[in-house]
Parts: C-alpha cells; sequence; structure tokens
C-alpha cells in the first residue's frame, strides 16, 4: 500500500520541481548574478532605491485588501444563513465576472471612471462634476478590489457554512448578545477564511501591474510595473528583475507568516 502511495505521488512532486521548485531557483540565480554569470549582491543594493515604489505597493495593496475583507465579510456570512439553493446561485453571480478576461474586466473600469464615463455622466445629471475618477490610488484600489473580491468571498464562506445555527442559537438563548456572538463564536472560526482570503487578495494585489498600468496612470508606478518594465520593457535586465522579485516574495512570506501565527493564535483560543 505504502508503495502504490509513493507511485501516485511521483506526478505531483515532478509538477512541484518543474513548475513551483524551478521558477523559484531561476529567480534566485538570476537575482544573485550579473550579466557575466558571476555572483554578485549589487541587484540587491539596486532594490533599495525603489524602496518609494514598493511601499507604495504594499500600501496600496494592504488598503485594498483591508476594504475587501470589510465588504466580504458581512455578506459571506449573511450568505452562510441562506438556503443551499440560493447560496449556490449568489456565489454564482460574484464568480460569474472571473469567467470575462482579466484584462476586459479592468477595460471596463476604464471606461466607467474616465472623465467622460458612465459615472460622471450620472454626476453631471445632477449639476456635479466630471470628476478625476481615473488615473489616481483611487481608480487603481477600485480595480483591486472588483477584482480580487470573489477570492476574499469564496474562503470566508467556506468557512462559515460551517458555523452550525444551533450553537448561535443556543448562545441567544443563553442571554449572550450580538457582540459576544460574534467575538467568541463566529470570528474564532472564521479566521482561517481571513487568513486566506487574506493573502489571496493581499499577494495578487501588491504584484499587480495590469490594473496600476490601465487605471493608475504614470503617476502611480507599482513594484509589478518595475518587475514588468525589467523583463518585457526597452530597459531589458532580468538580473535586475529578479532582484526585485526576490525581495517582493521575501515580504510576502514575512506576512503570510505572520498570518499563520495569528491562525494558530485564534485555534488556541477555540480550545480555551
Amino acid at each position: 500500500m505504502k508503495t502504490r502511495y509513493k507511485f501516485l505521488a511521483w506526478p505531483y512532486i515532478i509538477w512541484l520541481l518543474i513548475f513551483i521548485i524551478g521558477p523559484l531557483c531561476l529567480i534566485v540565480y538570476f537575482g544573485l548574478t550579473n550579466e557575466e554569470k558571476k555572483f554578485t549582491i549589487e541587484n540587491l543594493s539596486i532594490v533599495g532605491q525603489y524602496t518609494s515604489v514598493l511601499w507604495r505597493s504594499i500600501w496600496i495593496a494592504m488598503i485594498s485588501t483591508i476594504i475587501t475583507l470589510i465588504i466580504s465579510y458581512p455578506l459571506a456570512f449573511i450568505l452562510s444563513r441562506k438556503k443551499a439553493k440560493i447560496q449556490s446561485f449568489l456565489m454564482m453571480l460574484f464568480i460569474l465576472p472571473m469567467w470575462i478576461n482579466f484584462l476586459l474586466r479592468t477595460y471596463g473600469w476604464m471606461t466607467l471612471l474616465e472623465n467622460n464615463g458612465i459615472i460622471n455622466k450620472i454626476f453631471g445629471l445632477f449639476g456635479f462634476g466630471p470628476f478625476q475618477l481615473i488615473n489616481n490610488k483611487f481608480a487603481v484600489i477600485i480595480g483591486m478590489i472588483y477584482n480580487y473580491l470573489p477570492f476574499m468571498i469564496l474562503p470566508l464562506h467556506s468557512t462559515m457554512i460551517k458555523i452550525d445555527q444551533t450553537i448561535i442559537e443556543a448562545a441567544q438563548d443563553l442571554g449572550a448578545g450580538t457582540w459576544r456572538i460574534f467575538t467568541k463564536i463566529v470570528l474564532p472560526i472564521s479566521i482561517p477564511g481571513i487568513n486566506t482570503g487574506i493573502t489571496m487578495v493581499f499577494v495578487p494585489a501588491v504584484s499587480t501591474f495590469i490594473i496600476s498600468k490601465m487605471l493608475g496612470g504614470g503617476s502611480n508606478f507599482l513594484i509589478g510595473d518595475l518587475i514588468e518594465l525589467q523583463f518585457l520593457g526597452n530597459t531589458y535586465n532580468p538580473h535586475l528583475g529578479s532582484a526585485i522579485a526576490l525581495v517582493l516574495m521575501t515580504i510576502i512570506l514575512m506576512c503570510m507568516s505572520l498570518l499563520n501565527q495569528f491562525d494558530t493564535e485564534g485555534k488556541e483560543d477555540m480550545l480555551l
């Protein structure tokens, strides 16, 4: 039996080595070498020149993730209390935009936010505007929230449907108020979903380049744009691009480690 299980695991191990470990090794190799293929940390020192871009990317990604969580959390809880058929239908509505090309979804927001777009035309009917809704941080955050909202709702919903309604009803019968039920029952159980949702939103948000390029304009240059420029732009420099990606990957791993720590503490609180 053990031999059979090992045989079944080999395809996944090969996939892991080729498509995950292999590319990561290439990033490390290019990030720590120069054009002469000699070891150097010069690329990492150059990354320090783009600290402002890196912090801007982290800041915008954090704001987008927090707003996405605030929108998704009550929505996921409400959905989890509905009947199964209603849940499936509503979840399909949230997932439906994901079937459309990412570029087209972002382009749709360009037509909504531009100076002659639909939103400004609606404001114009009431004598307001036009407002500068595009080519700024606001537009980038809106684009991130819209594109990554399902990535937050899905893990939250999958954990909240495990909350037995009878437990909430029992707590109400024992005199627990809404806030106590939330802090002692709903929140601790949903912490794994919160951590997963934050990871699934923050990671693509901090490394995006399409959204910032289409909705942010040249004044909202993010770290993803910088990496894309090193590989696809006129200043082709895969060594610097890999070094930037390596630093970004390290920051993301640190954030994920911190989230896992909160997850562990949440499980300990539930046991207590």
